[in-house]
């Protein structure tokens, strides 16, 4: 098939629709929404958003940095937490168990939003810090009148779900907690959990200990340990280590009790990567349409690690939506918001642009 046609028979797969709903910033009542694949984006709000998408794996946050560049984005940062408030909230009313969030902002942005991430249940793993190198500001800094160093970072700051389960008295448990005191419900031994799991020592020294080297329990020992207290354990009406009360557990229900991690060897929390310019910036008339917009590299790095394929990948605040890209293209699912109609177009020419080379990539892989 000629190079065109393949692009005309792409492009014809990608629809950009209206459906009717009468809500504010909406065109004529409707809401307009890209679609290509399983990618969607939005040109609304994304708080309007969030109960009609699919629960998602991983959520990318590169919203407000307290900047005031944009219609509604708060002028210092100061404001940000309380801006961000009802976002953190539906993010993790829509969470599921193995949700993880990426959290974009400055260091100080971040560190003002926070307490308000804690607050919804959201527990931190890491700071990734994105350098741009020198180059950023070659030629932008006056060292005559600047009163700092340059900057040349932003953080990308990973998040996971901080689940809790019903403890023997209905009581709220963490995950280290829970074991445990599923394990003591039994009235077995604690030395007899190695020998349920087939280990030497681990179950004791990881898996039931309440110190810092505990350990989240794989999902062969958690079930071989639900199966022990089964048979040698007091007589229950609950099953032992049922994450509702009624089901026994099974390896693939315990597997999503925490968050994805493909681990990349060679990648630390330094991300040295130049800022976005040549072909995969996107100008206005003048100058860049946005002010800021994401390497699609770094984009692939955050959803590969905390996804599989067929995963639901969210970006509530698109701008130019690189991350529902980078979900394309790595085979996931994405929802993406963005409310500035500018954006939002660009938005769905690059999704359809993004279409099409996947699928002629695929067409030429076959």
């Amino acid at each position: 098939m000629a190079a065109n046609s393949r692009k005309a028979s792409a492009a014809s797969r990608l629809r950009v629709v209206t459906s009717g709903r009468a809500e504010p910033r909406t065109t004529a009542g409707q809401v307009k929404v890209a679609r290509a694949a399983n990618v969607f984006i939005e040109r609304d709000d994304a708080l309007r958003c969030y109960s009609r998408w699919a629960a998602p794996t991983c959520i990318i946050a590169d919203g407000p940095y307290g900047l005031g560049k944009f219609p509604g984005e708060p002028k210092t940062p100061t404001q940000l937490a309380e801006w961000y408030a009802p976002h953190v909230a539906a993010w993790s009313a829509c969470a599921q168990p193995d949700t993880t969030l990426w959290f974009w902002c400055t260091e100080l942005g971040w560190a003002l939003v926070h307490p308000i991430l804690e607050l919804h249940g959201w527990q931190y793993e890491e700071c990734c810090i994105w350098d741009k190198g020198v180059a950023h500001i070659a030629g932008n800094c006056n060292s005559k009148t600047i009163r700092g160093m340059p900057v040349v970072s932003e953080v990308a700051v990973r998040y996971t779900k901080r689940n809790l389960l019903p403890g023997p008295s209905g009581q709220p448990l963490t995950i280290k907690d829970w074991v445990r005191a599923e394990w003591l419900r039994s009235g077995l031994p604690m030395n007899q959990a190695n020998e349920a799991c087939g280990v030497a020592n681990a179950a004791t020294r990881k898996y039931l200990t309440q110190c810092h080297l505990w350990y989240f329990p794989p999902a062969e020992a958690i079930t071989r340990m639900a199966a022990y207290c089964a048979k040698h354990g007091a007589t229950t009406d609950r099953p032992y280590f049922s994450l509702d009360g009624h089901t026994p557990i099974t390896e693939a229900a315990w597997m999503k009790m925490r968050a994805k991690w493909n681990h990349t060897h060679g990648l630390t929390n330094v991300w040295q990567e130049p800022a976005v310019h040549g072909h995969e910036r996107i100008r206005a008339s003048v100058g860049y349409l946005h002010a800021n917009q994401k390497p699609l590299a770094l984009m692939r790095r955050q959803v590969l690690a905390s996804t599989d394929a067929g995963d639901v990948v969210w970006e509530p605040f698109g701008g130019l939506c690189s991350a529902s890209i980078a979900a394309m293209q790595t085979n996931r699912r994405a929802y993406a918001a963005e409310i500035n109609p500018d954006y939002f177009k660009v938005a769905a020419a690059r999704l359809a642009d993004a279409f099409t080379h996947v699928e002629m990539d695929r067409e030429h892989a076959a």
